[in-house]
Formats: C-alpha cells, sequence, structure tokens
C-alpha cells in the first residue's frame, strides 16, 4: 500500500544566521514576531536588501529575511532603516496575514463570519486572522482543553466525542498549536488507523487494547470516504469548488490538498492513503509556498537547549519546558514522544504524520524499533540528527545527553509492576528533605523489587533527567501532563528496559 502524509504544521522559529556586534544597534527594545508567531525579544541593527539584522538581549546578532517578519515588524524595520514600503502595499500592517503578505482577492471574503462559521460548524472564525487571536481565545471556542505550556510555545488538544462536528464531520482529534500566546496552527484529524482502533482508555490503560479485525483496512478505507466526502461537500457548499494544490516538505511530508480560502486563512484538506484524513487552517502565505518551513540553526537550538537544563540543590538534573502531547486512547507513543523531542528542539512536528512515517498499525502497534527507525528517517529529512545507542542503562550514558539539555527517547516495558512503583516513588519523594536516608531507602526497595519484562507493554518515553547521588532518573510519558515527570532508580529501569535508546540532536 503506497504511504502518503500530510504536509508539517506552521511552527517555524526565527532563525540565527551569524554571531558578533555588527551595526550599532536602536536602544528600543522590543519583541519580534514572526510570520508563524514565533517572538524574540531584540533591538533593529540594520536592513540591507531583504535582509534583516536584529541584536538580541544576549548581545548576539542575528540575520533574517524581512518577509519572516509580522507585518507590523516590516513596517518598523522600514520606518527604522528609512525604506520605502513595497510598490502597491500600504504603509502599515496588512490586517490579513501576519507576514505583510496581501492575498489575491477572493470571492469568499465577501462571506460574514457567521456563514463560515456555520460551515466549520463551531464557532471557529471571527473578524480577526486566528494567528492574530489569543490560542485561549480560540481554544475556548472550540472546546479544547490546554494540553502543553512552555515559556515559548503552548498547545490545546481535545479528543471529542460522537456528536461533535468541525466542517461537516467527526475529528478524532482537535489540535491547536501556539507561539507565545498566538495560534500558529490548527490541525484537525478525522478517521484513521490509529483512533478507530484506540484502546478502552488513555495513560496506562492504552496497553489494553481490543484485537484489531481481519478487515480493519476495508474499516478505515470506508471512514476516511465517507469524512472527504462530507468535508467536501460542506466545505464546497458554501466556498466553492476547491483548488488542488501540493503542500509539504520532502517525501514523507508533501502531498495533494484540497484548498479552500477566506480571508487569508486557507482551509486545507488532505488524505493520507490508508492512514488518516487530515485539514489544517494555516495562513494564505504559508499555503501559497507549499508549506516550505524555515530551518532553526544548530546554532541557535545548541544555545536554547542549554537554557532548560535546571539544577536542583538535591541533586536533580532535570530538562525542563519540554511540550507534552497526550497520545490519546492508541498506541502513538513513539509518534508522540517523538513530536515532543522535535517540538522542543525548533522541528514542526505531528504526530499523525510522524505514525505514517513510522508505518504504525491499527490501533498505533508496531515494533518500536522498526517505528522508531521510520520516524528517524522523517527526522533526517527535517535536517535534525538522528543516533541510538543500545546496552544497560548507565546514568554516565544519559548524563551525555542530558546536560546538553537533550532528551533520551528510552524503550522499555511499561508494566503495571513499574508504573505503580513509579508513581508511588514520584508521589512520595516530593516530601523529601533527608536525601542521604532517601538514597538507602530505594536502593533496597530495588534490589527487592521484582520487576519484569512483558512484551505486551512495549512503550517508548524521554528520559528528561538524572540524580547521580541516588542512581535515579526522571522521564516523562505523552500521557498528559501528570506524567510530565516520574521517577525510578536505575536498578529498576534496567529490569524492565528493552536496551535501547535514542536522541534527537543537532
Amino acid at each position: 500500500m503506497k504511504k502518503t502524509a500530510s504536509g508539517a504544521l506552521a511552527l517555524a522559529l526565527l532563525m540565527a544566521s551569524s554571531s558578533g556586534t555588527g551595526a550599532a544597534p536602536s536602544p528600543e527594545l522590543r519583541v519580534f514576531t514572526s510570520q508563524q508567531g514565533s517572538t524574540l525579544k531584540a533591538r533593529f541593527s540594520a536592513a540591507v536588501g531583504d535582509q534583516v539584522t536584529i541584536v538580541r538581549e544576549d548581545g548576539r546578532t542575528m540575520t533574517l529575511p524581512l518577509s519572516a517578519l509580522s507585518a507590523a515588524d516590516q513596517e518598523y524595520v522600514r520606518q527604522q532603516s528609512g525604506a520605502p514600503a513595497p510598490a502597491g502595499t500600504a504603509a502599515g500592517p496588512v490586517e490579513a496575514s501576519p507576514s505583510g503578505f496581501k492575498p489575491a482577492p477572493n470571492p469568499n471574503d465577501k462571506l460574514a463570519v457567521e456563514e463560515v462559521n456555520s460551515v466549520a460548524g463551531q464557532p471557529l472564525f471571527s473578524d480577526k486572522p486566528l494567528w492574530e487571536r489569543p490560542a485561549a481565545e480560540v481554544a475556548a471556542a472550540l472546546g479544547l482543553r490546554q494540553e502543553s505550556k512552555t515559556p515559548t510555545q503552548s498547545s490545546y488538544r481535545s479528543y471529542p466525542k460522537d456528536d461533535y462536528r468541525l466542517f461537516g464531520a467527526r475529528p478524532y482529534s482537535v489540535a491547536l498549536y501556539a507561539a507565545g500566546d498566538r495560534v500558529t496552527a490548527l490541525s484537525i484529524v478525522y478517521a484513521n488507523k490509529g483512533d478507530l482502533f484506540g484502546s478502552k482508555g488513555s495513560a496506562e490503560m492504552h496497553f489494553d487494547k481490543d484485537t484489531p479485525p481481519e478487515e480493519a483496512a476495508k474499516i478505515v478505507k470506508t471512514a476516511m470516504d465517507k469524512d472527504l466526502t462530507a468535508i467536501t461537500e460542506t466545505m464546497s457548499g458554501k466556498l466553492g469548488a476547491p483548488k488542488k494544490e501540493r503542500f509539504g516538505e520532502g517525501k514523507v511530508g508533501r502531498m495533494n490538498m484540497q484548498r479552500w480560502d477566506w480571508r487569508g486563512q486557507a482551509v486545507l484538506l488532505a488524505e493520507a492513503e490508508g492512514e488518516y484524513v487530515g485539514l489544517q487552517v494555516v495562513t494564505a502565505q504559508f499555503a501559497d509556498s507549499g508549506g516550505k518551513v524555515a530551518r532553526t540553526s544548530d546554532a541557535v537550538i545548541r544555545e536554547q537547549a542549554k537554557k532548560h537544563l535546571e539544577n536542583r540543590p538535591n541533586g536533580d538534573v532535570v530538562i525542563k519546558d519540554i511540550p507534552m502531547v497526550d497520545q490519546g486512547p492508541k498506541g502513538y507513543c513513539v509518534p508522540a514522544t517523538a513530536e515532543r523531542a522535535m517540538r522542543y528542539l525548533g522541528v514542526p512536528a505531528d504526530m499523525y504524520i510522524l505514525a505514517n512515517a513510522g508505518e504504525t498499525g491499527f490501533g498505533g502497534g508496531t515494533s518500536v524499533n522498526a517505528l522508531l527507525q521510520g520516524v528517524g528517517r522523517h527526522i533526517k529529512a527535517k535536517g535534525r540528527s538522528f543516533d541510538s545507542f543500545q546496552g544497560d542503562m548507565k546514568i554516565k550514558d544519559l548524563a551525555r545527553h542530558i546536560d546538553k539539555g537533550v532528551p533520551v527517547i528510552w524503550a522499555l516495558y511499561s508494566t503495571d509492576g513499574f508504573n505503580k512503583t513509579a508513581n508511588e516513588r514520584t508521589a512520595a519523594r516530593k516530601d523529601i528533605t533527608d536525601w542521604a536516608a532517601w538514597k538507602q531507602k530505594v536502593t533496597t526497595e530495588a534490589a527487592a523489587n521484582a520487576l519484569s519484562k512483558n512484551e505486551k507493554t512495549g512503550h517508548v518515553v524521554l528520559i528528561i533527567g538524572y540524580n547521580k547521588d541516588t542512581n535515579e532518573i526522571a522521564f516523562s510519558d505523552s500521557w498528559g501532563e501528570r506524567y510530565m515527570e516520574r521517577w525510578i532508580t536505575v536498578d529498576e529501569a534496567n529490569k524492565v528496559s528493552q536496551n535501547s535508546f535514542y536522541t534527537i540532536g543537532f
């Protein structure tokens, strides 16, 4: 069966291209915003042609295309440099797009907000484009819960009930992504081979899977065809026939889309054959560019990663601010975990696209190693390294990565006994003041803990920290905020480990 995938979501960061002092900067420190909503405090330094140089708070310079900045920032740069506004544009921000791009006239633009929201089936749109609105406002309108929040990015996600409708069909996942407090993209997934065969519960319960039926592929195709027809008819009934376009990057991410536009917002509908039906709302300019995302340089990511490292008085070394992704009631631990690591390192990612790249089975299963190898190829295509190492877990091996601010993907068997131990240990840890006594306690418990491996509970997590004194590791599951940081001893971890570790780096 031929595999295709949806285009990557737009979560690009401002890109650094040089270091040094450059020209004397303006004394004004301001928040610059990229066309996809990422923000950075800096001072204007110089503008040459279509290139802008700004100086960050730490004194490092950044040079980037003028078109990468928001309309307001582009106008600010022109005022600072004395350059005229481009011919044919107003001298000021163009409200229809966050990058100064003015979309071509579209008959649909005459439609009232209420008419377009009747197509959406939810109060999604307003007089302002999505990316000019607070993310919390849009999330509330769609009934989405906050999934994750870090100092630089946030996400909201919901796995709606059967009677929820968006654009004429029932979505299985609705995810809203934001940089700062502004929306960057909306991703909706309809019928798909993961959620259609998901388990009865989330978190630890996702190991309690039903056996997929022999006719699973036919069931998925029927459901996908039904959703495609419903969405296409709903959209076309009010917005007219769609345009057919190519969107996304690379062999995995580029595919055919149906596109409708309204006031600078592009609605893109895609079918990843045999995998899922997906819909995105992005800027018209981003759609016109084919979904090409700017790359953040290794030097910038390397510097940023170290800033997320927290050294606690008790000896804990922990990476903070890793985005959470809740995989929901399906076995998507590998793509969800990979999405978290990628977004943390400045690479746009979506677990459904990654699941396709990893060729997951119905309900999300298949070999962890096979999944990660498939996901790894996608990660490398995005400009990041993907490496692995094997053997018993040792803190010294983990520390080589953690100390750089890089989490480690760990393949294990997440058994009931393991989760019970981790939950109890993590809860007890919050009240500890005598860490010498704690070390003795957990060492004794680890030796007596009869944990064992169960191949039916294959799982991956992010190792995000360690404590050399107590011989413990901190890990994070893709099961929601309650599972952001849990602790277990290395000796116990080795009892359930698959002895395989992976890193996404720079």
